[in-house]
Order: structure tokens, then C-alpha cells, then sequence
């Protein structure tokens, strides 16, 4: 591990953060989300949840008030947590997470009032998930709908410390595991069939992830479907852990076996391959804090020095950090803002990507806002053709200002940083660059414009059989033909007439410049080449009727095709297999002249000229 952590802890100054005050007076805020409008709607831990309207109202109604159900909000209870469903708009559902006045953990799902979409409706509860909790603290609290439109709900480990019972790596617990439900089909939900337990006995079938201690705030990456993850830790070591999208199915991210990256507790553990472990840890009772609050990507527009970036802090310490990838497999952690005592519970994104947090103890709930300079958009300029897999298209950014370095970006992933404005575009697809900041107080630059680079394809076909001529496609620049890999003096034109048997390709370049080169087509001179004894069209000359006739000692395909000398089929185009094939064919309306038989097997034709 000595690697990525030094990468994760490498530091540059980034763009500072500010918190702006929206809204105070609340008890305990627990979380925030959005129901894909202009309100904001903030879960207050005694049981109710509110509404901050459009307009920064906070409404004097709660949305929701279930006090009454929920255990008292002290410790690490409470009502957790809240998200609402895909589909929102259209069926009211609403799913919290609370402990229960016997201090259980209960998943539930709500209704919006049929009448009033300021109001729930209190009596519309449906329980999804009863879950024993052994203890009053590590209940972690987050729910999410994932990209794939299921349901993704944190557990922690059951509380007390170092998972005495050891219920995070117990498969058949949902305690210390992120569960995945599917709430759309079933009652009161179904088991996707991907899950990655479903086939075994031994694993509950709604576990998706096994190891984790108190994975108290977690999100999706709302651009990506990355999955990151802040989970608590015990004495040592607090960390973010970084699922992309697509992948993340079963894992086991260790704990009570490690803590970060350093065994805690390894009776009865496996491999420490068999373990997932952080991106990134810092120091339980440093200066750095005691408790992490998982954050979000940035997916704003309100600030573009920290679009793509992950914002987190720490209960205890006030500190915020920004996490960004350097590299595949690299990290770099920035801190951006040290509140001291701010006491920052958790995090929430409004419709549009801004990100806001809740300070649990003084009740109120701040945006966050981007103090730096902010450039203007860098252009893109460059080439965007390739002409084959082995090229690359040149791309140009304009130059940055000082304190800027370049990062390049393939369809909204990044894919390098240079210090120089060039890039050599290897892949297609949608390139754009940003002025990444590297001194403090200034911000990464909005995105530039994008330049789409696309793969040339070759013209088709490259090299045809047209009457007694070889055609070649039309409409290049230049061509110039080949016998035997040999060049043809002055064949440089978009036909020739073979003048003897052999193997023929062209080279041509076309309007883009790009250097295409045939397969090579090979003018055979007796039938045997093509593993026939015999080829024939007859009689010559013909007149109302032509006899064809192949032969061959085994079956093999071929194309069989009769042109005029301008390379129109008169008949034929046909596959045929033979052993012994034959056909007669009408002829009567066919004008006098000189015709070609053509027998074709891959690169290889033979041509017999008739006359009628």
C-alpha cells in the first residue's frame, strides 16, 4: 500500500471553499436531497424532514413528521436518512431510514400527500427492511437509488467498538454491508438477480458488500455512477473508498480485518487479497479529525474549478478536502477549508449539482461556494480524422496562464494531464481539455470546446472487377497500382487492364489525405488455382442460350457472375457450391458483344471471355 497512499496524500493548492448560510434554526439536519425540483429537503434527526422552497423559505410545516416512531435522536440515532425515487413525479414514493423507539434500524417506504406535494402521507408507510441492532451506535443511516434504479442502503457494523462480534464479515447479517433491493417488483421488494450472494446459501441475497465499520454518508456520482463511500474508523485510520460504476458487485472492504490499510484484527480473516481497500485514510485524533462525512462529486456548473471533484470533511476537525484522480490509479488529496468545531454531519446536492452540508449541533445548513479566480474557457484546435489504428489525431489547447497545467478529457472521463498544450489523440470520440489549477487561489477553467476525432473508414470497395479492367474506388486523390507487391510504372489511374496473371493491389490516398491499400485480387490463368478441374461457359459463340458448367474433385463456395465489358452484370452474383454445378441461362435478349465469365474465391478470379 505504501504507493497509493503516497500518491492519495500528495497535495497542490486547489480552489478554496467558502460555506455560504441558507438556513438555520433546525434540529440536528441529518441529511439533505433533492426531489428533482427547486426544493431542498433537509432530515432532521428527531423525525422530521422539511422543506427549504425555492425562494430559501424554510416552510413552517414539516414534509414529514414521524417523531413519534423514531428512538430519540441522541448517540447515533434518529432519523437517517432519505431519498426519493427515480420516478418520483410520477408515483410520490419516498424511502427513509430510521432507528426504531427500540433502537432497530427500519427502512421504510413513504407516499407525497395526493392533495399537497409540501406534505407526506404519514399513514402511507410501507416497511421494507426490520434490521436487530445489537447496539446504540454504528448504524450508519444512507440510502441511494443507484444508476441501475435499484436501491442501495448502508449498515454499520452493529456499534460497541472493533466489532466484537465480528458482524461485518457474518454473511448472513445484514449489519456492516451495503444492501441492494429492488423496490419496483415484489412485496415488499425482490432480490436482484445480479446480486452478487444470490446463488449462495451461506451469504443473505441482499448483501452487496461486505467489511464495512460505519459507512455513515455514501453517494453516486451523479454524472459517472461512481460509488463513494466515507466510512468511519475505529482508532486509527478514517477513509473513502471508490467503487466505478459497473463494477463493485461482492466486495469485502476488510474491516475488522483492517483498518484502512492496516490489519486490525485478523483472527479467522483470508488473504489480504481478498480485501478491498481505501483510496484514500487519514489519522483517527490527528489534527485531521475523528469522524469522516462522505461528500459528492461535484456536478454543478455554479463552479467549474471544482466540477469532477469529490468534496468530504470531518465531523470533529471542520476540515474540507477535495479527492481527484491523477492517474488510473493515482489520487490526490487538497484540503480546501478548516471550520473548526463546525460539527458537519453530512452532505446533499440540489437538482441542479450544487452541493450544500448540515452542521448537526448548531442546526444550520450552508452551501458551499468556490472562493478562487476562475479563466475563461480554453480553445481546442487540431486535427480529427484518423487514417488507421496506428495513427493519432494532433490536438491544441491555447496556452494557460501560469499556475495551470492541461487535463484532457475522452467522452467526460479524463485521460491525461500534460504540462504542454498538445495532445496526441490515439482513441475516437469527444475530446476536451480545462485549465487545471496548481497554485493556490485559482480555479480549473470551465471546459473547452469539444472536438469530435473519428476512425477514417476506407473506401469500398478499394479494388473491383469492372468488365476486362481492375477498378479502383473513385473519387482520390492519387493511385497507383502494384503486381506482385511490385509498383507498375505510370499505373497511376482508377483502372487497369491486367495484362497478365498474377496478385493485384492499389494504394490509393484519399480527400482526407489518409493512405488506404487493397487486399490483393489475384487474375488466375487456368482454373486449377481455384481448386476446380473444370470452368467453363458455353458455346462461343452463343446465341439464344450459355451452358455453365463447374467441376471440382471436393465442394467449395464460388462466385459466379457473367459482365458486359463496361463491368455491368448481365447475370449471376450468385454463391454456388460445387462439386458438380451447373446452369443453363436465357440469353435471347442479350445484345451481340464480347462478355466476361467470372469465377470468384476470395481474392482469386478467373475470367473467360465469351462471344454472342
Amino acid at each position: 500500500f505504501p504507493l497509493l497512499c503516497l500518491l492519495s496524500l500528495s497535495t497542490y493548492a486547489q480552489p478554496e471553499l467558502e460555506l455560504d448560510l441558507v438556513v438555520e434554526g433546525l434540529q440536528q439536519p441529518a441529511d439533505i436531497t433533492n426531489a428533482g425540483d427547486e426544493r431542498l429537503f433537509i432530515v432532521e434527526r428527531p423525525g422530521y424532514i422539511r422543506i427549504l422552497d425555492g425562494d430559501g423559505s424554510l416552510l413552517p410545516v414539516p414534509f414529514l413528521d414521524i417523531d413519534g416512531r423514531v428512538s430519540p435522536a441522541n448517540g447515533e440515532r434518529g432519523l437517517l436518512g432519505l431519498t426519493f425515487h427515480p420516478d418520483y413525479a410520477e408515483n410520490g414514493y419516498f424511502y427513509v431510514n430510521y432507528t426504531r423507539n427500540n433502537g432497530d434500524t427500519r427502512i421504510s417506504r413513504f407516499s407525497v400527500s395526493a392533495n399537497n406535494p409540501d406534505l407526506a402521507d404519514t399513514d402511507s408507510e410501507l416497511v421494507l427492511l426490520d434490521i436487530p441492532q445489537p447496539y446504540g451506535n454504528h448504524n450508519a443511516g444512507d440510502l441511494y437509488f443507484g444508476p441501475d434504479g435499484y436501491l442501495y442502503i448502508a449498515m454499520g457494523d452493529g456499534g460497541s467498538g472493533g466489532d466484537p462480534q465480528n458482524l461485518s464479515q457474518d454473511p448472513q447479517t445484514l449489519l456492516g454491508k451495503i444492501i441492494r433491493i429492488d423496490v419496483d417488483n415484489g412485496t415488499p421488494y425482490s432480490i436482484p438477480a445480479d446480486n452478487p450472494f444470490v446463488d449462495d446459501g451461506s451469504t443473505l441475497d441482499e448483501i452487496w458488500a461486505i467489511g464495512l465499520r460505519n459507512p455513515w454518508r455514501f453517494s453516486f456520482d451523479r454524472l459517472t455512477g461512481d460509488l463513494w463511500i466515507g466510512d468511519v474508523g475505529q482508532n486509527e485510520w478514517e477513509e473513502i473508498d471508490y467503487v466505478p460504476a459497473g463494477s463493485g458487485s461482492g466486495l469485502n472492504y476488510g474491516w475488522r480485518c483492517y483498518e484502512g490499510f492496516e490489519a486490525f484484527n485478523l483472527g479467522g480473516c483470508g488473504p489480504e487479497s481478498s480485501y478491498t481497500f481505501p483510496i484514500h485514510t487519514y489519522r483517527t485524533g490527528s489534527s485531521d479529525g475523528c469522524s469522516v462525512t462522505g461528500g459528492f462529486v461535484y456536478r454543478g456548473e455554479a463552479y467549474p474549478g471544482l466540477y469532477g471533484k469529490y468534496v468530504y470533511t470531518d465531523f470533529c476537525s471542520g476540515r474540507f478536502w477535495i479527492l481527484e484522480p491523477t492517474g488510473p490509479d493515482s489520487w490526490r488529496n487538497t484540503e480546501v477549508l478548516n471550520d473548526v468545531g463546525g460539527e458537519y454531519a453530512t452532505f446533499g446536492q440540489d437538482a441542479g449539482g450544487e452541493l450544500y452540508v448540515g452542521a448537526l449541533t448548531s442546526g444550520r445548513v450552508y452551501r458551499l461556494r468556490a472562493n478562487c479566480e476562475t479563466p475563461e474557457a480554453p480553445t481546442l484546435q487540431g486535427d480529427t480524422l484518423f487514417c488507421n489504428a496506428q495513427d493519432a489525431a494532433m490536438l491544441n489547447a491555447a496556452a494557460a496562464p501560469a499556475g495551470y497545467t492541461y487535463a484532457w478529457f475522452l467522452d467526460d472521463k479524463l485521460v491525461a494531464l500534460t504540462d504542454t498544450p498538445e495532445y496526441e489523440a490515439t482513441a475516437a470520440g469527444a475530446y476536451q481539455v480545462r485549465w487545471r489549477a496548481n497554485e493556490l487561489g485559482r480555479c480549473d477553467s470551465p471546459f473547452s470546446n469539444t472536438l469530435t476525432v473519428d476512425m477514417a473508414t476506407p473506401p469500398s470497395p478499394l479494388i473491383s472487377l469492372n468488365g476486362d479492367l481492375l477498378q479502383a474506388a473513385e473519387g482520390m486523390e492519387s493511385y497507383q497500382w502494384f503486381l506482385g507487391g511490385e509498383a507498375l510504372p505510370g499505373a497511376t489511374g482508377p483502372t487497369l487492364l491486367p495484362q497478365q496473371s498474377g496478385g493485384y493491389t492499389v494504394e490509393v490516398v484519399d480527400p482526407n489525405g489518409c493512405v488506404w491499400t487493397s487486399i490483393e485480387l489475384v487474375i488466375v490463368e487456368s482454373v486449377e488455382r481455384l481448386g476446380l478441374t473444370e470452368a467453363q461457359a458455353m458455346p462461343s459463340p452463343f446465341s439464344e442460350e450459355l451452358f455453365i458448367l463447374l467441376q471440382s474433385a471436393q465442394p467449395g463456395e464460388y462466385q459466379i457472375r457473367v459482365l458486359n465489358l463496361n463491368g455491368q452484370p448481365m447475370w449471376g452474383n450468385q454463391r454456388v457450391q460445387a462439386g458438380e454445378w451447373s446452369k443453363r441461362i436465357d440469353t435471347s435478349t442479350w445484345p451481340a458483344g464480347v462478355y466476361l465469365f467470372v469465377v470468384q474465391q476470395g481474392a482469386d478470379v478467373y475470367v473467360q471471355k465469351v462471344v454472342k
